[in-house]
């Protein structure tokens, strides 16, 4: 279990959000499968809410952003002392950005970008609000990774924007990378999209502890058409029972629960097709 309340190191994935279109039914499925309470933000947030295991923050669940027929879906932010030249970074290295930097009210600042495989992405710059105050227990966020057909590329943008070291775990056939802070702390995976059809799994090892990211990683490429992605992870006590409680109260199963090296695996979408996975995390003593 990782416990934080002031900001994250840069570069470090500091905080997921939900963006849907039905934030009151969104709530209700996480709150069942997760055991979240949703605590409703101001009336000047917008709806956004914060899920909260146990008194701390671990999520934040928020209405679409983007244009009419814009999906749900999970988003990755990382840490950002300073918002403004680390969104400079972006646009020097081949990123577009899509919002900000902006202040959201007192809490923190915010850019939400893409990267050069098309990948969205965020940066925030905490103030009051510093980002997931518990992590890699069951119910909360465990891993972010990032998935797409242009490993090397994809690679060296991270590496301009947030000075990242990688990990090699790839094998042949498969390339997959830790993201490394200070050439040692592990705070998260990229890797390699499958260049024809069918799911791909895929298990990186973690070992860093003072991080956001647990002991595993695996993407779901349904039909060799997935596009490049960061996907969010969150522990589970029991993978299988997780998935029940998500397809009992509306989700689907996009790959179904299977052991690997790393803990009990699966993904799931939830009612509105957001994807995230589940990975099985050991509860605290």
């Amino acid at each position: 279990m990782v416990t934080r309340d002031t900001p994250w190191p840069d570069g470090t994935p500091c905080w997921v959000d939900l963006g849907t279109s039905d934030i009151p039914q969104s709530s209700s499925f996480y709150a069942s499968v997760f055991g979240w309470s949703i605590q409703e933000g101001p009336p000047e947030a917008g709806g956004y809410s914060m899920a909260r295991l146990e008194d701390r923050n671990v999520a934040g669940i928020g209405p679409v952003m983007g244009p009419p027929g814009t999906p749900s879906t999970w988003s990755t932010y990382f840490a950002a002392a300073d918002a403004d030249a680390a969104a400079a970074r972006i646009t020097s290295a081949g990123g577009q950005l899509i919002a900000g930097p902006m202040d959201v009210m007192d809490v923190g600042r915010l850019v939400v970008a893409a990267d050069v495989t098309g990948a969205v992405f965020g940066l925030w710059q905490a103030r009051s609000h510093t980002g997931v105050q518990v992590a890699n227990v069951p119910g909360a966020f465990t891993w972010s990774e990032h998935m797409s057909r242009d490993f090397e590329g994809a690679k060296a943008f991270y590496a301009a924007v947030f000075g990242y070291e990688y990990g090699d775990m790839s094998s042949p056939g498969f390339s997959y990378a830790t993201l490394l802070i200070n050439g040692q702390q592990v705070v998260g995976g990229i890797g390699a999209l499958p260049e024809n059809t069918g799911p791909e799994n895929t298990g990186p090892e973690n070992t860093g502890p003072e991080n956001t990211g647990p002991e595993n990683a695996g993407p779901d490429d349904v039909g060799g058409a997935q596009p490049a992605h960061w996907s969010v992870y969150f522990g589970t006590a029991d993978t299988d029972k997780s998935v029940d409680l998500a397809t009992s109260h509306g989700g689907r199963v996009v790959r179904p629960a299977a052991d690997s090296p790393y803990g009990r695996m699966a993904v799931v979408a939830d009612q509105h097709g957001a994807v995230f996975s589940l990975i099985s995390t050991p509860a605290e003593d």
